[in-house]
């Protein structure tokens, strides 16, 4: 367990914080670049935080895939985490941490859910129910003592989440009534900073548990595993006191996130929405079988550097974003099922792929083939029994036109009938010649 002084507080004891900056803080201490230890707070009632006391907070870390066409198989030894806190059982433990002067980092990560604001949650309650209500009782103590603030570090995955975690913890202050000193001593003394989090995190290895155990020689039932690759893009600069950077991680310290989300979202997120329904109509089941096959590899790369890059920048930083997702895309350690990422497709292309499309129209006069095709493909497989959306979406895409499914504005947030000659084309190639028919077309033109 972590020895040293306690300087992090973390909210969440899942597998992606365990994973991705609970590594972060170990390998700074490795390295002597850091001298501290972390208290893991547990932010729902029922939680993992038990299980992992009874190793003393100690676990086993996997890294595993494709870096610059090597494959990389890393074991980390993690006893960076000193004791955990459960708030249901020990709120007085955990409002005490306020006292610890030596505290400086806040981390969460409390799912998209986490963050927010819950009317019924009193001043008085042992402990708030909702996350920014514990965190304001903290901040509350702490501002009562007279002690300086803390850099609070947010890896939800929603848009702006420090600002968000913020406003939620103001609307506590006001609701509480805990008056204006603190509210300004809230915003002054406390810097929430939006982050932006990329990494595969895989969690337990149920399937090669036992083989890793032998091969570590210990029991380890809070074992994680993930990717390589990491980024973690944080707005503020906080490097002096969190030399990140300095220790050779993937880190950017910036003065906006939104950028950084973008690039993600449309070329991660975009690539695999974009490809999993034609490839799983194709007869695929997993990302890693996509990357082997050469008509639904070639539609990818072409998807990736043809189209989404031209149409958010063609920089040197969007290629390079652009290859690394190839090679996490086919690293061999992931199992990743198109099923899953298949998940409520339609709200998905609407965020991920439409907008691309869009741009690419508006910069070269033409709508981009792959992108396109892939929207037809979306149509062809919700007629299938395998979509998974909303019952009234899936009703309304079984059994709707072509031409009405475009033009429902509420799915795509405008109407799309300008799309009908093209996709409507493909729509039928798909029908009447089948998929790798389908895939010939698209990649000749």
């Amino acid at each position: 367990m972590g020895s040293g002084k306690e300087t992090v507080i973390q909210f969440g004891e899942g597998g992606f914080l365990r994973g991705f900056v609970d590594y972060f803080f170990q390998k700074l201490k490795e390295k002597g670049m850091f001298d501290g230890s972390v208290v893991i707070v547990q932010p729902i009632e029922k939680g993992m935080c038990e299980m992992l006391s009874q190793q003393n907070c100690e676990y086993n870390l996997f890294l595993r895939g494709i870096d610059d066409g090597k494959v990389v198989d890393e074991h980390t030894h993690i006893d960076v985490i000193s004791r955990c806190v459960n708030p249901y059982t020990d709120n007085d433990a955990y409002l005490a941490l306020a006292e610890n002067p030596d505290f400086r980092f806040i981390v969460s990560n409390t799912t998209e859910a986490g963050i927010q604001f819950v009317e019924d949650n009193k001043f008085e309650d042992v402990p708030a129910r909702s996350f920014p209500g514990k965190l304001t009782q903290l901040l509350y103590r702490r501002f009562k003592l007279g002690l300086k603030g803390f850099i609070i570090l947010s890896c939800e995955l929603i848009d702006h989440n420090g600002e968000e975690l913020e406003k939620c913890c103001l609307q506590y202050a006001e609701l509480w009534n805990l008056g204006e000193d603190f509210k300004k001593w809230l915003t002054t003394e406390n810097d929430f900073c939006s982050t932006l989090v990329d990494r595969i995190v895989t969690g337990f290895p149920r399937e090669e548990h036992k083989a890793l155990c032998e091969r570590i020689g210990q029991q380890d039932n809070m074992m994680d595993t993930a990717e390589i690759f990491h980024l973690w893009v944080i707005q503020g600069d906080h490097e002096d006191e969190l030399p990140l950077k300095k220790a050779g991680f993937h880190v950017v310290w910036t003065d906006n996130v939104d950028p950084y989300k973008k690039r993600k979202v449309r070329i991660l997120n975009g690539a695999h929405t974009s490809m999993v329904l034609a490839a799983r109509l194709y007869g695929l089941e997993t990302v890693g079988e996509c990357l082997k096959d050469e008509k639904v590899s070639a539609l990818l790369k072409k998807c990736i550097f043809e189209e989404i890059i031209p149409a958010i920048g063609d920089t040197e930083d969007n290629r390079q974003f652009g290859a690394a997702v190839l090679e996490r895309f086919s690293n061999p350690f992931i199992r990743h099922l198109l099923l899953s990422i298949a998940l409520n497709s339609v709200s998905k292309f609407k965020a991920r792929v439409l907008p691309t499309i869009l741009e690419y129209k508006e910069a070269k006069g033409t709508y981009p083939q792959g992108l396109t095709f892939s929207l037809a493909a979306l149509i062809a497989f919700y007629r299938t029994e395998e979509a998974n959306d909303d019952e009234e979406i899936m009703a309304f895409m079984k059994d709707a036109s072509v031409a009405d499914i475009l033009a429902k504005e509420e799915y795509w947030g405008q109407d799309l009938s300008q799309l009908l000659p093209l996709v409507q084309e493909y729509y039928d190639l798909i029908e009447d010649k089948g998929m790798a028919a389908a895939y010939d077309v698209v990649l000749a033109r």
